[in-house]
């Protein structure tokens, strides 16, 4: 056996499935076995495995092993002259194999080989080519000197940045997503540490092998596009934990002396500073934009309020109670944001339109309660007109500034329509479309393009893919869809490369898959197309749903007395209200017949959208359209709906 790959997974079925497909191609010119050790995935990808791919050999495991452990369990296991440790994240060209063996053929020095990186946008990953991360290096890396000088042999070693990107070079670190190692080797100075569950492994790794007198090599002859995760997760504190403690480890394991206590000093300084940063990034992306609409907002009906006196009723300041602007007012403001919150203005990616609603939809809660007041408590309707008006514009402004910084996302339009090509045959243009179509995906203008030059009769298509570049300029393009069936990776691969610069979104259709994959991110489920639209898993859906969830407790819970009487289990309704107030669980949820690993994770539900169905049309069928559509078109008033329908099965 020439090759064993190895893929950890957890919990990226989507990502995993276009991984195996492209190992397939790959393994074709190369004599290989595949094996996938699950950690313990809830999203389906053992039973997708099983099903697809019924040649890789499959390791389930009962529990997260972690990254070292799970890829420890195949070595052992495999046959191959070279281990490949490969993430499930990756897309490999279909000569990547066969052109890493024979470099590793021949070069007897070579105890392990990585490729030339690129992510789903179609740029160059830094990281990989590394180096050994000193003390020095680790210091130039944490003080930003790395970044300022990148192409400094002195101040960016950690990533070699002096090094061409595309000419083959002995390394010091191999990336963890593409390791080509021998066997061989492995047996002798072992196999991945296990201390380390997450982060790190690849680098003591690395340079156990470089101890044992090989070289480690970039060869960036062929090439990969690694998604890589949201470079957000990398300013959480668990992040900064984990990564930094890894670090400690594998400090106190390689140097010694002052050198390890320096580096150990120099890593715990960074823990305290990437923690400090990371709770103030945190604080500035979620609580400053709510409490600066605050203040204006309270400001500006302040100074409205002062000037209303005046011009109205001529200086009469005792007409508002010293009250009004100190309780009053911040209460208006609390629910005009409350619906802001929910309509998702707090989103990193916000909608100019919702914001306006929910100032709107604030307002009239605001009028009815102001409309159940005693006399001596209705103070005026003007200050709540004048407050939405200044509301309105203060708030619209302050996200176009925060949009110009770059703190958050801005969408002008209430749905965006894109503008996509899809590079596929006809046959597969139109699959595609299809599934757009049915994931209620909204666009302004979907065009083809052929992989070849287009038959003279096809008067539909835009041209063929050498032309893309102009295409894209043209027809003022947003997205690339790159059909994998008509695609080899390596022309996905050059295609992103080549408009890497154009300011696209590349996303790709493995075939025969009812999926799209998107780029830059695998944490994300906005990044996937699916006719199974995960609508209902959008933030300001899930604030909704939560909500309904809430309120409908307390208003069931308020009448339960008289409730009680109409439910066909009393003691059980009572019980469901204490679960749904509790989240545990919803009032709506799938429906348990339906065991469709493609349906979105949501909390179990004590009813469900197949309710509307009589007894006789429950099938599997109609059960399983039934949740597709509930989780694809969801809005509240389809709980409440549902909630009205089997208002006495709530004891269920």
């Amino acid at each position: 056996m020439k090759l064993s790959v190895i893929i950890v997974n957890y919990n990226v079925r989507y990502f995993l499935e276009q991984c195996l497909l492209s190992v397939m191609e790959a393994a074709k010119a190369v004599e290989t076995e595949v094996f996938v050790v699950d950690n313990n995935s809830v999203d389906g990808s053992v039973h997708m495995v099983r099903e697809k791919f019924p040649w890789v050999k499959l390791i389930a495991n009962q529990d997260n092993a972690g990254f070292s452990k799970a890829n420890n369990q195949a070595i052992r296991l495999s046959q191959g002259k070279y281990i490949l440790l490969l993430n499930p994240d990756t897309l490999v060209e279909s000569d990547t194999f066969s052109k890493c063996c024979d470099f590793m053929d021949s070069h007897s020095d070579a105890g392990g080989l990585g490729v030339k990186m690129i992510d789903g946008s179609g740029k160059f990953l830094p990281e990989s080519k590394r180096g050994l991360p000193t003390p020095a290096v680790a210091f130039y890396k944490m003080s930003g000197l790395s970044k300022i000088f990148r192409h400094s042999k002195r101040f960016n070693r950690y990533h070699l940045g002096y090094l061409p990107e595309n000419e083959t070079n002995s390394i010091e670190i191999l990336a963890g997503a593409y390791m080509l190692m021998r066997k061989d080797l492995l047996d002798k100075i072992g196999y991945l540490d296990e201390t380390f569950f997450m982060y790190g492994e690849d680098i003591d790794l690395s340079w156990r092998i470089i101890k044992a007198g090989f070289k480690n090599y970039y060869f960036p002859e062929t090439r990969i596009i690694h998604y890589k995760g949201e470079s957000t997760k990398k300013t959480s504190v668990n992040y900064v934990l984990t990564f930094y403690q890894a670090m400690i480890i594998f400090s106190r394991k390689h140097f010694t002396g002052s050198n390890a206590n320096l580096m150990i000093a120099l890593i715990q300084l960074a823990i305290y500073f990437r923690a400090f940063m990371a709770l103030t990034h945190r604080f500035f992306q979620s609580a400053l934009l709510p409490v600066m609409d605050f203040l204006i907002a309270w400001g500006g009906i302040w100074w409205m309020k002062n000037n209303w006196v005046r011009w109205i009723f001529h200086g009469d300041i005792d007409y508002y109670p010293a009250y009004y602007i100190l309780i009053v007012v911040p209460l208006y403001i609390l629910i005009w944001q409350t619906s802001l919150y929910l309509g998702g203005s707090y989103d990193k990616k916000q909608n100019l339109f919702r914001t306006v609603q929910g100032y709107l939809i604030g307002s009239a809660i605001i009028l009815v309660f102001y409309a159940l007041l005693n006399a001596e408590l209705r103070f005026s309707r003007a200050m709540i007109v004048f407050g939405t008006t200044w509301g309105i514009l203060a708030s619209l402004s302050l996200r176009m500034i925060f949009s110009k910084i770059g703190w958050i996302k801005l969408v002008y339009n209430s749905v965006q329509n894109k503008r996509i090509v899809i590079v596929s045959d006809e046959d597969e243009f139109n699959r595609v479309s299809g599934i757009m179509q049915n994931s209620g995906i909204q666009t302004s203008f979907i065009g083809w393009v052929k992989p070849e030059t287009p038959d003279s009769d096809k008067t539909n298509c835009l041209g063929e893919v050498r032309k893309l570049h102009e295409i894209v300029k043209i027809h003022r393009i947003d997205e690339v869809i790159l059909c994998s069936k008509n695609n080899t990776a390596e022309e996905i691969i050059s295609i992103m490369t080549t408009l890497q610069n154009e300011n696209l979104q590349f996303r790709i259709v493995p075939a025969e898959s009812s999926f799209i994959i998107g780029s830059n991110s695998i944490n994300s489920p906005g990044d996937l197309y699916m006719i199974e639209l995960n609508t209902i898993l959008k933030p300001y859906n899930r604030r909704y749903k939560r909500f309904f969830d809430l309120a409908g407790s307390l208003l069931l819970l308020l009448f339960s007395p008289v409730l009680l009487w109409f439910m066909q289990k009393p003691f059980r309704f009572i019980l469901n209200i204490v679960c749904v107030l509790t989240a545990q669980k919803s009032w709506i949820g799938f429906c348990n017949e339906d065991k469709s690993t493609s349906l979105p994770k949501i909390k179990a539900g004590i009813l469900h959208p197949a309710i509307f169905f009589a007894k006789e049309e429950l099938n599997k069928e109609n059960i399983h359209r039934a949740n597709i559509l509930y989780a694809r078109d969801y809005r509240w008033t389809n709980d409440l709906h549902i909630l009205l329908k089997g208002f006495r099965k709530l004891g269920n």
